[in-house]
C-alpha cells in the first residue's frame, strides 16, 4: 500500500497529551498491518525534546516545527504549517485527537486541503483497499457505523481521548526528526491570545484516572453535588458528570462522560443520581468497575453496573465519605 499515515501529537506547555500517545498506538498497528511510514506532526516551542518520546512510542518520522510564534496554540498558523506539509509530501491518513484543539484544528484542515472528516471516532480499521474505516457511535450509543472517504486524501478523522490503550514506550527505537522551517505571516493570523486560562486539575486528569466519581441530575442541587466532590476528594478521584451538571454549571465542558463528552476507563467508577441513559453510558463501558447510586431500582445504569445500591445518593454519598474517613456515621433524628 502505497502513502503514509499522519498523526498530529497535540501538547500542551510541553507536555504530550495523552490521546496523541493513544493515537500512535493504534496507528502504529494500523501501519505494520498495510507496510505504511508513521508519521508525526510535532509543533509547539521549545519542544525538540519530545521527538524523542515519540519515536519511543511508535513514530518512524517526526516533522517537527519548533519556533516561539508556536508557543500558544493557534489555529491559522498551526493549520497553515499542517496543510502546506501535507500538499507537499501528500499523506493518505491524518489523524488527530477530538479535544479542544483538534475540534478546531481538524475542520479547518480538512477544508484547506478539500477532503472529509470524521469527528469523535471510537475506532480505527483500514480495509484491503486501504480505506480508513472510521467507527463512530450512531442512534444514540444503540450502534456503530463505519465511515469511509473513497476518493479524497487524506483521510480524516478525529479520536476521542481514552478510547484506546496508551502504548508501551519502546526505548532504542530508530527514527528520524524533520525540522521544518517557520514563517508565519502575521497578516494571516486572525486571531490573537489575550489570555491563557489553565484548565481545573480535575479537568485534565478524567480520562487518565484510575478511579473516578461521578455524578447526574440525581444529586439535585448544588448542595448535592458537594457531595460528589467530597467523596472524590477522599478517593483521591477525578469527578465527572452527565449533561445536566455540566448545564447547571457544576463541572466543565471536559468533564462530561459519555457519547457528546469524553471517554474513560478507570479502576472504579462510581455513579450516583445518574439515571444511565446511553448517551452517558457509552462513556464507561470500559470501566474495570461501576458502582451504582440511584433511588429507582429500575434505573437503566444498573445494568451497566458491578454493584447497585439502591437509595437516596444525598443519602448515601455522606455515610461512604464518613466510612472511609473513619468517622462514625450521622444517622437521622430517630435511627441508630
Amino acid at each position: 500500500m502505497s502513502g503514509t499515515l499522519w498523526v498530529f501529537t497535540e501538547q500542551r506547555q510541553g507536555v504530550l497529551q495523552a490521546v496523541g500517545l493513544e493515537l500512535l498506538g493504534r496507528a502504529r498497528e494500523l501501519a505494520d498491518q498495510r507496510k505504511m511510514p508513521l508519521e508525526v506532526l510535532l509543533l509547539g516551542d521549545g519542544v525538540a525534546g519530545l521527538a524523542t518520546d515519540l519515536i519511543a512510542y511508535g513514530a518512524d518520522t517526526v516533522y517537527l516545527a519548533d519556533d516561539p510564534a508556536l508557543a500558544t496554540y493557534s489555529p491559522d498558523a498551526y493549520s497553515a504549517i499542517i496543510t502546506g506539509l501535507a500538499r507537499e509530501h501528500a499523506p493518505d491518513i491524518l489523524l488527530m485527537g477530538h479535544t479542544a484543539v483538534g475540534r478546531d484544528l481538524a475542520p479547518l484542515v480538512a477544508a484547506q486541503l478539500e477532503t472529509g472528516l470524521s469527528a469523535h471516532v471510537t475506532g480505527l480499521e483500514i480495509d484491503d483497499r486501504g480505506l480508513l474505516r472510521q467507527i463512530v457511535p450512531a442512534f444514540g450509543g444503540r450502534g456503530m457505523c463505519a465511515i469511509l472517504c473513497p476518493t479524497r486524501r487524506p483521510q480524516m478523522a478525529t479520536l476521542r481521548p481514552g478510547v484506546l490503550p496508551r502504548p508501551a514506550r519502546r526505548e532504542g527505537r530508530d527514527g528520524r526528526v524533520v525540522p521544518i522551517s517557520v514563517a508565519v505571516d502575521p497578516a494571516g493570523v486572525r486571531t490573537r491570545i489575550l489570555e491563557v486560562v489553565p484548565q481545573a486539575a480535575a479537568t485534565l486528569k478524567l480520562t487518565e484516572a484510575e478511579t473516578i466519581v461521578a455524578g447526574g441530575a440525581g444529586m439535585g442541587d448544588l448542595e448535592g453535588w458537594k457531595l460528589i466532590e467530597q467523596l472524590a476528594a477522599v478517593l483521591g478521584a477525578a469527578v465527572g458528570g452527565t449533561r445536566p451538571p455540566l448545564d447547571m454549571g457544576w463541572i466543565g465542558e471536559g468533564q462530561m462522560i459519555g457519547q457528546s463528552g469524553v471517554t474513560v476507563r478507570p479502576k472504579l467508577y462510581i455513579g450516583a443520581g445518574i439515571s444511565g441513559e446511553l448517551q452517558h453510558t457509552v462513556g464507561i463501558r470500559d470501566a474495570a468497575v461501576v458502582v451504582a447510586i440511584n433511588n429507582d431500582p429500575r434505573a437503566a445504569i444498573f445494568k451497566e453496573a458491578d454493584f447497585g445500591v439502591v437509595g437516596d445518593a444525598r443519602k448515601i454519598l455522606p455515610l461512604l465519605t464518613a466510612a472511609l474517613l473513619g468517622e462514625p456515621p450521622v444517622c437521622e433524628e430517630g435511627g441508630e
